[in-house]
């Protein structure tokens, strides 16, 4: 492709960014959660940014406290209790009366409930969205208010589907504008690639594979060795790590049969 349609290219997916913030800023304003928090990766430091290199936080979204500049702290999605519940909850969620709620009873918001205070960053009532992208990233949008007299279930019944679908179209678009996005075409594992790293990642050894799938010793560590050869890594950890990343293996699912 040309550099100059590449250019051409980058450039609208720039400006596409840019509008979705404002779209984000705009639907806030218009809902009684006019402050914003963003971020594309909640596990990186680094802010949102404009073409121009600025942080979103500066120029498009506002804060409740302005003197808090959470976007120059590297620990504050560690001291964030709405930032700790998106690591478990992929729902959009809402603070209100001091307590995490959603559109259904969500047991893990429970459970932040119970060991999380919310005081803090000046903030009474907020609708946050966890948004769990592909590589294992979570991003995050939160609108927030200081009035604590803003009936936020009310809202969050109205207008949380709407805060969902542009949030993600949000951030989505912003990792894929990102030149730190890995945009490449997932390998294709074959059913036994996949049965050996979903074993693997049980603990068990090759031999003790080996004898579990009724095949040879030399054929397990051939069926791993492959699968990190099309993982583009070396070694069973970073395959283990980036089959669960794609979706291949996972904690709630148990060996494959071939």
């Amino acid at each position: 492709m040309p550099a100059a349609t590449q250019t051409g290219q980058r450039e609208a997916a720039q400006d596409e960014v840019q509008a979705l913030a404002e779209r984000v800023a705009a639907i806030g304003r218009r809902i009684g959660l006019p402050y914003i928090a963003a971020s594309a990766d909640i596990s990186s430091p680094r802010p949102l940014i404009d073409r121009a290199g600025r942080p979103l936080a500066e120029t498009t979204f506002s804060w409740v406290d302005p003197n808090l500049r959470y976007w120059e702290d590297p620990g504050f999605a560690l001291r964030a209790a709405i930032i700790q519940a998106c690591r478990v909850c992929a729902e959009p969620f809402y603070l209100g009366a001091g307590r995490l709620s959603s559109w259904r009873h969500c047991p893990a918001l429970e459970a932040v409930n119970e060991q999380e205070d919310y005081d803090g960053f000046g903030v009474a009532a907020a609708i946050a969205v966890p948004c769990h992208l592909p590589g294992g990233v979570i991003g995050a949008v939160v609108w927030a208010t200081p009035d604590p007299e803003l009936p936020v279930a009310e809202v969050f019944a109205r207008h949380a589907g709407e805060l969902l679908g542009l949030a993600l179209i949000f951030l989505s678009s912003y990792r894929d504008c990102s030149t730190r996005a890995r945009l490449e075409c997932p390998p294709r594992l074959t059913p036994r690639e996949i049965q050996c790293l979903k074993w693997a990642a049980l603990g068990k050894t090759d031999a003790e594979m080996a004898l579990i799938m009724d095949i040879s010793l030399p054929t397990v560590r051939f069926h791993i060795t492959n699968a990190a050869r099309k993982l583009a890594v070396s070694g069973r950890s970073q395959a283990l790590y980036r089959a669960a990343m794609l979706g291949y293996i996972g904690a709630a699912a148990g060996p494959a049969r071939a």
